[in-house]
């Protein structure tokens, strides 16, 4: 049996709304804060892969790696080559041009050299194009805008007796938030913002617009339901509670899931998964907390505002001009 939640979303609506606009304004802020780094697919640069034996200090050896390029910034993640079942590294060097060949042999050479022990060996090498990964970037973003586009159309019409449009503005506006909160993980982890990034971007929308719909349907058919017998507020409070069983389950599945694949990263020291893992978990609870207490009460809130309106345009109509004596 369900657990039956009679908690008041309209009435504490102003409390929801300053939450969500403060962790916004922090994301944004987190960018002057903390810095944001673009990850090699957009700045190019070259990824050389090493095979390695036994443990190595993977922040030693990216900190020898730094040194002998003269500081010019690398990133690295770690894994399993699943090949020759081998620990790896993986070094992206940032840079617009890439790097020599032969620095790439002095790089190698001396590294092998100085982890004899672990028997380091040099297993691939590829140089990226930054045009690439901004077509990537842009193509995302164009994908972005077109869902964002046919979602406030598809909302406008399968919920026009609630006021499609403006519900379809609102879906917007928290995946919007959704998206910078997101993008907040990223830097305040110190996650470069790569094509995880913009998977955890997508895998998040296609979660947060599924629970923003399926509140709306309640409110629709609540509204069917009861008529004039209950104010919006009221049919708004209820919709949300009886949805918010089913909103949290969902959640609390995908998030466990979430973190077990992220403990499990962190133990072997998969970084790669983590920079996936840990964001989409975050996400998951934002698009849960923006569907249930800012979507629909932010719906409710301007629908209000435009009865307002539309009332007191209707007043003026019904009013005549005084006459001059």
């Amino acid at each position: 049996m369900h657990k039956k939640f009679n908690i008041d979303f309209i009435g504490h609506r102003k409390i929801f709304f300053i939450i969500s606009a403060l962790i916004v304004a922090f994301s944004i802020l987190s960018t002057f804060i903390f810095g944001v780094e673009l990850d090699i697919q957009f700045k190019g640069g070259t990824i050389i892969t090493y095979v390695y034996e036994g443990d190595l200090n993977a922040d030693d050896f990216v900190a020898d790696a730094k040194e002998l390029l003269g500081g010019m910034g690398v990133n690295y993640t770690t894994g399993v080559d699943f090949s020759t079942g081998k620990n790896n590294i993986q070094l992206s060097l940032v840079s617009n041009e890439g790097i020599s060949s032969d620095m790439q042999f002095e790089l190698t050479t001396a590294l092998t050299e100085k982890y004899a022990e672990n028997n380091v060996e040099l297993i691939e090498s590829s140089d990226v194009s930054p045009s690439s990964g901004k077509e990537f970037f842009l193509k995302c973003i164009v994908a972005v805008i077109l869902s964002a586009i046919v979602l406030i159309i598809y909302i406008a019409i399968r919920f026009k007796k609630i006021g499609g449009w403006l519900a379809g503005i609102c879906a917007i506006l928290a995946l919007i938030h959704d998206c910078v909160i997101v993008y907040g993980t990223f830097v305040v982890c110190g996650m470069n913002i790569n094509a995880n990034f913009m998977a955890v971007i997508l895998t998040i929308l296609g979660y947060s617009i599924n629970d923003t719909i399926v509140v709306y349907d309640r409110v629709r058919e609540n509204m069917k339901l009861y008529g004039r017998s209950k104010t919006r507020d009221e049919l708004v409070n209820m919709s949300i509670n009886q949805c918010l069983t089913r909103s949290i389950n969902t959640s609390i599945t995908t998030v466990f899931a979430m973190l077990a694949v992220t403990v499990v990263a962190a133990i072997f020291g998969v970084t790669s998964i983590i920079s996936f893992s840990l964001p989409v978990m975050i996400g998951m609870i934002i698009g849960t907390y923006s569907s249930v207490c800012f979507t629909t009460p932010l719906w409710a809130f301007l629908e209000s505002k435009n009865d307002g309106r539309k009332g007191s345009k209707g007043n003026n109509k019904g009013k005549t001009a005084p006459s001059k004596a």
